[in-house]
């Protein structure tokens, strides 16, 4: 059995996860308490958020994040990946500063707009 809390919706329901008996989760309050509590016992995966440099702009970082969630397993390697991101201004929200990062498919998107100085 594993134990999560929902994190789905404001109710934060406490979810029990039976890996012996097909993964069937209880104690949600929604549908999506099913699904959160299936994902986060079979495959957990997190979105990742940060900042990379930005080269030649007003601001000298930007934020970013990754356009899906990754394996969670991945993240720290992820992370090395991102913090060696440097981007010359202009950027804007929606470029891509990471391709298919760590061959997920999942790209690294700017979410915070730079101009240049």
């Amino acid at each position: 059995m594993k134990q999560f809390i929902c994190i789905m919706c404001p109710k934060g329901c406490h979810l029990t996860v039976d890996e012996d008996n097909e993964y069937q989760v209880s104690g949600y309050s929604c549908s999506k308490g099913v699904k959160y509590g299936k994902a986060e016992a079979t495959n957990p995966i997190r979105v990742v958020t940060s900042t990379v440099v930005v080269k030649d702009g007003e601001s000298r970082r930007c934020s970013v994040k990754t356009a899906d969630g990754i394996p969670k397993h991945a993240v720290k390697d992820a992370m090395k990946i991102i913090d060696t991101v440097c981007l010359q201004a202009p950027v804007a929200i929606g470029d891509v500063a990471v391709e298919n990062l760590l061959d997920t498919g999942i790209d690294v998107v700017v979410t915070s707009s730079v101009q240049a100085s």
